[in-house]
């Protein structure tokens, strides 16, 4: 029986390597639930009447949300596996453009970069994430650090 989730090692990435995610489409339900849990409840997220006033005439989608949705998006197909040792962080995170409520985004996953760490049952996997929306309008990228273990160790 296959698991949903199959042991990954560094070695089993290679450049290029990439997945396309579902889409989902964002609620007010999404933006509630998110204010909600994170205590983020600033205006242009939340109030409509002080968001039709400001440069995007109306309420946008947290950045975080979309960040946060991004990791799960990508994740739950089970391209990352089930042995990532540790998340070291992300750079280059951008928003380049708004999200909106009624938008339908997705995401796309891909190995940008591999290298073997200091120690010789770890390496490190760079993958690109962009968030594009129902237009194909990349609206939040980044790279995501995951530490994996290597092969190289593994009989150690």
């Amino acid at each position: 029986m296959r698991k949903a989730f199959e042991t990954k090692f560094l070695e089993d990435f290679e450049i290029g390597d990439g997945i396309e995610s579902f889409g989902v489409t964002i609620t007010d339900a999404h933006l509630v639930a998110w204010a909600g849990l994170t205590y983020d409840h600033y205006p242009l997220h939340m109030d409509q009447e002080f968001a039709k006033d400001t440069i995007f005439e109306g309420r946008i989608v947290h950045g975080p949300f979309l960040f946060a949705i991004s990791i799960g998006l990508a994740g739950i197909n089970g391209f990352v596996g089930d042995a990532i040792i540790a998340w070291l962080g992300v750079e280059n995170l951008r928003v380049p453009r708004p999200t909106r409520i009624g938008d339908t985004v997705k995401v796309r996953a891909q190995v940008k970069e591999k290298r073997e760490s200091g120690d010789p049952k770890r390496g490190i996997l760079v993958l690109h994430y962009e968030v594009v929306n129902q237009r194909d309008e990349v609206v939040l990228h980044y790279d995501n650090l995951l530490m994996y273990p290597s092969k190289k160790g593994a009989g150690s």
